[in-house]
C-alpha cells in the first residue's frame, strides 16, 4: 500500500493575496485552481517539484475567519526547506516578511521562522550534508 501526502488546508481571508504572498516569497505554484457550480473556489498551491502542497480555503463566517493565521494556536504550520538559507532569508527581507527567529546555524543544520500575510509561522530549515 502506497500513501503521500497531498494537500494541508490553510484558512485564508482572500484567495490572490495569499497566492501572491506564496508565489512571491515561496516559488508556489498553482497546482490546481477551479470555481464549483456551487460557489467554491479551489486553490492548491504547490511548493518545490511535488505535488503536495496547500489548499487555500476562504474562511467562512466569523469563527473561521478569527482562525485565519492561528489554526496551529501559535505553533508553525509548515516547515519549508531550502539549499540557500541566506538567500532565502535575504528575499524574505526585501519583502518585508516578519521574521520571528533570523537565520540559526548548527553544524547539522540552520534554520529560521518568519510569519506569512496572517500571521502562520513557517519553519525553514537548510540541511546540511
Amino acid at each position: 500500500m502506497n500513501i503521500e501526502f497531498g494537500r494541508m488546508v490553510m484558512l485564508v481571508r482572500d484567495y490572490d493575496e495569499a497566492l501572491d504572498f506564496y508565489k512571491t516569497n515561496f516559488n508556489a505554484k498553482i497546482l490546481f485552481d477551479e470555481n464549483s457550480s456551487f460557489g467554491l473556489r479551489f486553490l492548491h498551491v504547490g511548493i518545490g517539484n511535488g505535488e503536495a502542497g496547500i489548499w487555500f480555503l476562504k474562511a467562512d463566517g466569523k469563527q473561521q475567519e478569527q482562525l485565519v493565521g492561528s489554526q496551529t494556536h501559535q505553533q508553525p504550520a509548515m516547515v519549508l526547506y531550502t539549499d540557500d538559507i541566506d538567500t532565502m532569508y535575504e528575499r524574505l527581507l526585501a519583502n518585508n516578511v516578519r521574521i520571528e527567529i533570523a537565520p540559526v546555524d548548527s553544524p547539522q543544520y540552520s534554520f529560521l521562522h518568519c510569519y506569512d500575510l496572517y500571521g502562520n509561522e513557517i519553519v525553514i530549515v537548510q540541511l546540511k550534508q
